[in-house]
């Protein structure tokens, strides 16, 4: 059986051509399951493989697309029969193993979860890799007893995937929400998401070497890195938490050891492929019940594979805001 799927392949050293391709189901590693992709979601470590990033995808020609939600043609899993219609982020899919932005794809069982009743396939690609990203950080707030009566919470990059789902989660669960951006003609965007506060991406960048900044907030979910995220450090208050997600501005960290000790100021490390099935469960049922915001269907843009081209162009040059979907 043939199938469709946007591929990255390198023609020469160091370039790469992206195109649709046919490609037989045979080509597919021999997994668990077999799914017939509906929809997939752009995210930017699918933007860096189909360049060419060999940090992110080893191996060429490739497909990425690291989520997927569709139905089980085939199972080789208890857990599982055909018709199932069922969601996959993260672990290696779209990195190393054939990935979403293809009309199949097969996966171990392990990576799969049942589509919760209250989501649909498109919904659940609405949220995609971002909304768990987001829904860990979440979660981590409420495992460190970080409450809506706390304080302020700073979500940095607050246009982008994970930002905006970070903004309108928290929002809807009462925590007062600043975000920050450097895009001025989205800030309806993000009070329509619930942001209380907006400031500009100059307001969270001290250049001073100053070991501490004034307290501004109490959790942070910052998506840029470098002396941005530096600058959250330092001006997050008494045993708070910063979660680290991103680092579009720098993958560098210069802080100093004040905020951990005269503060109790923890960074956490946010990584979302990896996390156990079990979890992302958790989060999935969260999602779909007291977490889906308000403002959430009106979140994404929805293409086609002939268009992701031009969608990965404008990831990659820090046009994108909101959500891509997919559909395949």
């Amino acid at each position: 059986m043939k199938f469709r799927a946007y591929v990255s392949e390198e023609v020469e050293n160091g370039k790469y051509v992206r195109s649709i391709k046919e490609k037989n189901i045979e080509e597919l590693p021999k997994n668990d399951l077999l799914i017939n992709v509906k929809y997939s979601t752009l995210n930017y470590k699918d933007a860096l493989s189909a360049r060419g990033h060999r940090g992110v995808s080893r191996y060429y020609p490739h497909t990425p697309g690291i989520d997927a939600a569709g139905i089980v043609v085939e199972s080789k899993s208890p857990k599982f029969k055909s018709g199932d219609e069922v969601v996959v982020t993260g672990y290696d899919l779209g990195m190393n193993t054939a990935g979403g932005f293809a009309e199949y794809i097969s996966v171990p069982a392990g990576w799969a979860v049942n589509k919760h009743p209250n989501l649909t396939l498109k919904e659940c690609m609405i949220y995609g890799s971002a909304g768990i990203t987001a829904a860990l950080c979440v979660n981590e707030f409420e495992k460190h007893n970080i409450n809506i009566d706390s304080g302020n919470i700073l979500v940095t990059g607050a246009t982008g995937g994970v930002g905006s789902m970070s903004v309108g989660i928290l929002s809807k669960i009462g925590y007062n929400v600043i975000a920050a951006s450097g895009k001025k003609d989205k800030y309806e965007y993000l009070y329509n998401l619930g942001a209380k506060i907006i400031i500009s991406r100059e307001d969270v960048f001290d250049t001073t070497d100053k070991p501490l900044l004034p307290k501004k907030w109490i959790g942070a979910i910052d998506n840029v890195g470098g002396n941005t995220l530096s600058t959250i450090f330092r001006s997050t208050d008494n045993r708070g938490i910063v979660c680290v997600v991103g680092l579009v501005e720098s993958e560098n960290l210069n802080i100093n050891l004040f905020p951990f000790i005269m503060r109790g100021v923890s960074l956490i490390g946010i990584d979302s492929a990896e996390r156990p099935i079990e979890l992302k469960e958790k989060l999935w049922e969260k999602l779909a019940k007291e977490w889906k915001f308000d403002y959430f269907d009106k979140l994404h843009k929805e293409v086609s594979l002939d268009d992701l081209d031009i969608e990965i162009n404008k990831m990659l040059n820090g046009e994108q805001s909101g959500k891509i979907i997919v559909k395949i």
